[in-house]
């Protein structure tokens, strides 16, 4: 039966965020409280300086490919490409950053 006496009708649904979701009010002000104290939250990442370093540092050798890289160093492609911007660049250039030219 859908019909309701009058004035007895159900609210209509709400529109807030499911409960438990990461945007609603009392997680958004514990999340805002971490975040002053220095807590960033997230998964840390895999890719450190060193790491990066390396991958750049191999790159220019079109001996390697970048899956045998990243193999190499333990992360996954998709990792040096979303922290090197110019991997492509690298990749084409033949030339190792700091690399001396002759003139």
């Amino acid at each position: 039966n859908t019909s309701w006496p009058p004035g007895q009708a159900p609210a209509p649904p709400a529109t807030n965020p499911p409960p438990g979701s990461p945007t609603t009010p009392p997680n958004k002000a514990l999340l805002d409280a971490a975040r002053a104290r220095g807590r960033v939250g997230g998964r840390p990442t895999v890719a450190t300086p060193e790491i990066i370093r390396a991958a750049r540092d191999l790159l220019p050798n079109p001996e390697n490919s970048i899956t045998s890289i990243a193999n190499l160093l333990g992360v996954s492609p998709g990792t040096l490409s979303n922290h090197i911007p110019d991997l492509r660049e690298l990749r084409t250039s033949g030339r190792i950053p700091g690399q001396l030219t002759t003139s």
